[in-house]
């Protein structure tokens, strides 16, 4: 049987939280690494190809968006989906609006959906507006964001400065009546000539309606949360058997260590809480700057301190303190230094045992799962809404076994890095 459902995700974390949606409703699922070149693992029912896309220059997103399609294509998908993070992270060029044209145009479709809400995430839309929590998109933590500050909390205006086509909103009076009143909506607004909507959200049981009024839609762009309303759409296709297994990864073993690298509000305040119960050690990026082997230095201090427990590397840091790095070396030349470092850290600590490996924050992810030569990801249970643990698939079929959690920087709770441990035990 073909693949049901092939998404592309604009980063690595943002993948495994689809992938992981996908597992909950009942989706055996595999993340891949970029574009793969033979074909897709036959026991699977959706494939989610992760790229490093969401701060890249439109042309390069797009170019490969597209190629990411075109394989997902020749697996036979019944339907694709376009996953950007809830806080619709982007700047007024794009990526999210252009990456979504071309992908509409390559698959001869002139519309679909816009819909980053995940209510379980503290992300909702109401009138076209994103909500962080209680506060609007604009008052959160998002507009201090070092690469994508977010100064615009209505979604109809952030997307229209980025697309051609017409921008239009399906909101809460419409979304509350459920997916065939949904549909109207749909139907309406592309008799008004629009080629998107943004849709609101405020529980999962809108979520729900979403998914199952997206049911012919053969493009699908959101967050991870209207992934929860996909699978059903299959299984009364009797495409999709029921929930079962999906999630199991199997024996679990090895040392256990956090890498992070996210400075979001979210993943400063998990750092915190760790480094009160665990030992923790700081890469500097002035001091990698000046030449400091600050990798033989976290490697060293690693040896002497894991053998009690889990330990914590970070280089997280606020956003004055990012904003001062940045100034004095550059933004791309930081974040680039501090990816590189985490990245060989990580090949360190897979070296000396550690077999259980979170990491925090998209670009870092992305890092650390090429530098441990990573070529797709089997989605296991989740920790906490939008984060599962993974097993890692190896370009090297002698690598020893890996599980991994690769967390977006805005979610979970304070005690994320030491309640995750206890999901796979």
């Amino acid at each position: 049987m073909s693949v049901l459902l092939g998404c592309i995700a604009d980063d690595f974390t943002g993948g495994t939280d689809l992938a992981g949606m996908l597992v909950k409703a009942g989706m055996r699922t595999i993340q891949l690494i970029g574009v793969p070149n033979g074909p897709a693992p036959k026991d699977v029912d959706a494939i989610v190809i992760a790229l490093k896309s969401r701060t890249n220059p439109a042309p390069e997103a797009i170019e490969e968006s597209l190629k990411a399609l075109e394989w997902l294509k020749a697996q036979g998908c019944q339907q694709f989906y376009f996953k950007y993070c809830s806080t619709f992270d982007s700047t007024p060029a794009g990526n999210i609006g252009p990456v979504a044209e071309a992908l509409m145009k390559a698959l001869n479709t002139n519309f679909t959906i816009a819909c980053p809400a995940f209510p379980t995430n503290k992300r909702s839309i109401y009138k076209g507006h994103l909500f962080v929590g209680d506060e609007l998109l604009s008052e959160s933590g998002m507009r201090n964001h070092p690469l994508t500050p977010m100064m615009d909390s209505n979604l109809v205006r952030v997307l229209q400065r980025q697309v051609a086509g017409k921008v239009g909103l399906t909101d809460y009076s419409v979304v509350r009546g459920g997916s065939g009143v949904i549909q109207k909506r749909f139907a309406d607004l592309q008799k008004e000539g629009c080629q998107f909507s943004i849709v609101d959200a405020l529980s999962d049981i809108d979520l729900h309606s979403i998914g199952a009024a997206c049911a012919d839609l053969p493009l699908v762009t959101g967050g991870s949360g209207i992934a929860l309303g996909l699978p059903e759409n299959f299984r009364k296709k009797s495409l999709l058997s029921e929930v079962g297994d999906a999630d199991k990864l199997g024996t679990v073993r090895g040392m256990k260590a956090v890498i992070a690298g996210s400075c979001s509000v979210a993943t400063q305040e998990q750092v915190r809480v760790m480094k009160e119960q665990a030992p923790a050690f700081y890469v500097d990026a002035l001091a990698l700057a000046k030449g400091s082997d600050v990798v033989s230095e976290a490697l060293d201090w690693v040896t002497e301190h894991i053998v009690t427990g889990p330990v914590l590397i970070y280089a997280t840091s606020s956003p004055e303190v990012v904003k001062d790095i940045q100034k004095q070396l550059g933004t791309e030349k930081a974040g680039e230094m501090v990816e590189h470092a985490l990245a060989k850290i990580a090949q360190g600590l897979v070296k000396i045992g550690v077999g259980q490996l979170i990491v925090a924050g998209g670009e870092t992810s992305g890092a650390v799962v090429k530098a441990l030569g990573i070529s797709g990801l089997r989605i296991g249970p989740e920790i906490a809404p939008g984060v599962p643990w993974t097993k890692a698939v190896f370009s090297d079929s002698k690598a020893d076994p890996l599980v991994l959690a690769l967390k977006s920087g805005n979610f979970g709770g304070p005690q994320f890095f030491n309640e995750a441990w206890d999901c796979i035990r």
